[in-house]
């Protein structure tokens, strides 16, 4: 086990897991400011233009007054929609607002708790772990237990179901064969997504142009070849080996045996397609590319873990001969396999028996508890000592002392 030397409180160790709590709405924020500036260039490049031509027509009386009104009407209509997208965009701005401040207020609660020890850390760390345990619903696509999960802890706002909600409606499309919600997606995230080091919109326009090819239909493969040329042929950059797989799929069927011209026909490739959209979303959010609870998970164990824990005689319920109860996480039949792969934990300091033994078994104990613990247990005979942990007997002469150096 890992030595406690104080009880004091480092909020900036606790933070380090907690990054995306506050970058998520940050993303958000930037999002939704991008889409009102859009709307807003679109509209002006629209209106301002069809003002000026309305003014000029009217006064060269090229249009009836009947004809002015009604490109005047149609300008209107279009402000009135704009004004009514960008009441919506500004509400979801205040969302995004009045749950930043939540997240705020969250983590300046753990700044004021002075020590680990402190019952208002108890209460900060349940709702932590709350949280931890709704991200992880959510990855899982378990979206509702997630959603009654937060409403009953009232941690609405220090989730983000929204998010991951879209995330997995965009995924089950994809894994149904379904690109256009994926597609609009790359759509409202165009330029971020010219940042990204997946290349999701290429990838999407090829499966596209895969399923056009795979109907073997006349018609289709000049519509696929047209869709190449649009879409696939416009970045050439870093896609010239895939441009030219796509164009010999032209020759081969779904049923080829030739790669890689069988795995690009594979339907597993919706489901390698799903997976690429999930880490690019998680990329351009600044999401943690696995669950925030495996991480704390990580953590733990590898802090507590010892090679010990992990000794084919370890104590633990798993060992029947084992004459001990171990307590220890890692040694349970819950965590030993989770934690098999993580590093040891680092200790800075050795706590030792005073009067050290080793069995011939190379097992070290303390000499005193050893002999109680044998003469406890009752059946071993008087002038032999049993190893609590392999239950090996050995006779009291067969132990030796042990020197720390």
């Amino acid at each position: 086990m890992a030595e406690v030397t104080s009880t004091k409180l480092y909020p900036e160790s606790h933070l380090i897991l907690d990054q995306p709590l506050l970058r998520v709405p940050q993303e958000l924020a930037r999002r939704n400011f991008k889409a009102v500036q859009r709307a807003v260039e679109r509209e002006d490049a629209y209106v301002l233009p069809a003002l000026k031509k309305a003014a000029n027509a009217s006064l060269s009386k090229t249009n009836t007054p009947d004809q002015t009104l009604a490109v005047l009407d149609a300008m209107i209509s279009r402000m009135q929609g704009l004004k009514r997208k960008m009441e919506s965009l500004q509400e979801e701005e205040k969302k995004i607002h009045a749950q930043s401040r939540k997240r705020i207020q969250h983590l300046e609660l753990l700044h004021q708790i002075p020590s680990l020890a402190d019952v208002k850390y108890d209460q900060w760390s349940r709702v932590r772990l709350d949280r931890l345990l709704v991200d992880h619903m959510l990855r899982s696509g378990y979206s509702e237990s997630a959603k009654q999960l937060a409403k009953e802890r009232d941690i609405e706002d220090l989730v983000d179901l929204a998010v991951f909600t879209q995330c997995q409606r965009i995924v089950e499309s994809l894994r149904q064969g379904g690109t256009k919600d994926a597609l609009q997606w790359c759509a409202e995230n165009k330029a971020a997504l010219k940042k990204s080091q997946h290349n999701l919109e290429f990838e999407l326009r090829l499966q596209q142009y895969i399923e056009m090819i795979r109907t073997q239909d006349p018609l289709k493969r000049i519509e696929a070849i047209a869709h190449a040329r649009k879409y696939l042929t416009s970045n050439q950059e870093n896609q010239n080996n895939d441009i030219m797989r796509a164009a010999g799929l032209l020759v081969f069927s779904q049923d080829t045996r030739a790669e890689p011209y069988k795995t690009l026909f594979s339907v597993d490739r919706w489901n390698s397609l799903a997976d690429l959209f999930i880490r690019t979303h998680h990329e351009l959010l600044s999401l943690p590319s696995q669950p925030l609870l495996h991480i704390a998970l990580s953590a733990g164990l590898s802090a507590l873990k010892t090679p010990l824990c992990h000794s084919a005689y370890t104590s633990s319920s798993s060992n029947s001969q084992s004459t001990t109860t171990s307590v220890c996480p890692i040694c349970s039949t819950e965590l030993n396999e989770l934690a098999r792969k993580m590093p040891y934990a680092h200790h800075s300091k050795s706590y030792v028996e005073n009067d050290p033994i080793v069995l011939p078994n190379g097992r070290v104990y303390g000499k005193a508890r050893l002999l109680e613990i044998s003469k406890n247990l009752g059946s071993v005979d008087p002038g032999r000592v049993k190893d609590p942990t392999t239950g090996e007997v050995f006779s009291e002469g067969d132990m030796k002392k042990v020197y720390i150096m």
